[in-house]
């Protein structure tokens, strides 16, 4: 998101967990551990923030389960996006509750959930962990749509298959690990879940749906009110401004002139993944990977990453998705030989 700002055209100061070495050097990036000395929490961004002055405020997740937080960054600054009103009525567990017939499994989530981080299975009669809900499972593929909204109305940007739990990135369960755009008929089914959640709830700006695809029908799951992983792929595809089209829709409600069925008669399918750490790693230099157009959030040289903590992202294309995938495992290989490269090296 960062990076959108600053190509569209914005002075902007980024606040996160790492301020990784390869932001545009544009942003001017924070990490919260290494420039302000605190873990990365909801409570020490908004804290840092208010030292920092801005005219605007964007959010990122986790913010949209923390409506409050975006309260208090809105004091005496506008925010372009959903508001806490908006955020309040959208992250309802029951938001999106389906109906039809008893499922067979069941799901527990924690309400601030993302990522797919404490999600797991639930059996009927089990306690429920405080701060958490049981949602039915739905059997199919997982994807999701992202759209630019404003005044009700949306243009879809793209439509992905979700990339979960996949031990080639290191992830196992229900953890989010990245994205492969696609298209096909069940796009028509993915606009309307997106078109009814816009009318539905106010939705401003960029926002991502995460659905079950199941045929030629997405059965949606979870709003993400908020700008989401995948939207780096639209422009990396498409060279959209999405950022650009963010503030558009939360200035003066114009929403951008895009045909996601053009758009998607590309010759290439594009995809990233997340690379998780399989055990802990102390990076040695990272600078080659600047110049490595399928690396980006490159951490940096001496920082220890934690087992189960993002390294960085991967990027590959393919003829077709299976092709983009099998690349991206290829060059997830890649950076766990680099890994290991790193830990037989002596300290």
């Amino acid at each position: 998101m960062a990076e959108s700002a600053a190509r569209a055209g914005y002075a902007v100061t980024s606040l996160d967990a790492f301020g990784d070495l390869d932001q545009h050097p544009g942003v001017r990036a924070l990490s919260l551990p290494r420039d302000f000395g605190v873990p990365f929490s909801v409570g020490a961004v908004v804290t840092a923030a208010e030292t920092i002055e801005t005219d605007v405020i964007a959010f990122l997740s986790p913010f949209e389960n923390h409506p409050a937080a975006v309260e208090r960054l809105a004091r005496g600054r506008v925010v372009w996006g959903n508001d806490a009103s908006v955020l309040r009525r959208a992250r309802e567990p029951r938001a999106l509750a389906s109906t039809g017939s008893a499922p067979d499994r069941w799901l527990v989530k924690p309400r601030a959930s993302g990522g797919g981080h404490g999600v797991g299975w639930w059996n009927p009669g089990d306690a429920v962990p405080a701060g958490s809900h049981v949602q039915p499972f739905v059997d199919g593929a997982p994807g999701s749509i992202v759209f630019v909204a404003a005044r009700g109305k949306v243009v879809p940007l793209s439509l992905t298959r979700q990339l979960v739990g996949e031990s080639a990135f290191g992830a196992s369960g229900f953890r989010y690990c990245g994205n492969i755009l696609t298209t096909g008929p069940l796009t028509a089914s993915a606009v309307r879940v997106a078109r009814d959640a816009a009318r539905e709830f106010d939705l401003v700006g960029v926002n991502c749906i995460d659905f079950i695809a199941q045929g030629d029908v997405a059965v949606p799951i979870e709003i993400n009110p908020r700008w989401s992983a995948s939207m780096e792929l639209v422009e990396r595809a498409h060279g959209v401004s999405v950022f650009g089209a963010h503030a558009g829709a939360c200035t003066t409600g114009d929403l951008p002139s895009f045909d996601l069925a053009s758009a998607g008669e590309t010759a290439e399918v594009f995809g990233k993944a997340i690379v998780f750490a399989r055990h802990d790693v102390t990076c040695a230099d990272t600078h080659a990977w600047l110049t490595d157009p399928t690396v980006r959030d490159v951490p940096h040289p001496g920082e220890d990453i934690p087992a189960g903590r993002p390294v960085c992202t991967v990027f590959a294309t393919g003829a077709d998705t299976n092709a983009c995938h099998a690349n991206l495992v290829t060059r997830a290989s890649r950076v766990y030989e680099t890994l290991e490269s790193w830990a037989s090296v002596p300290a």
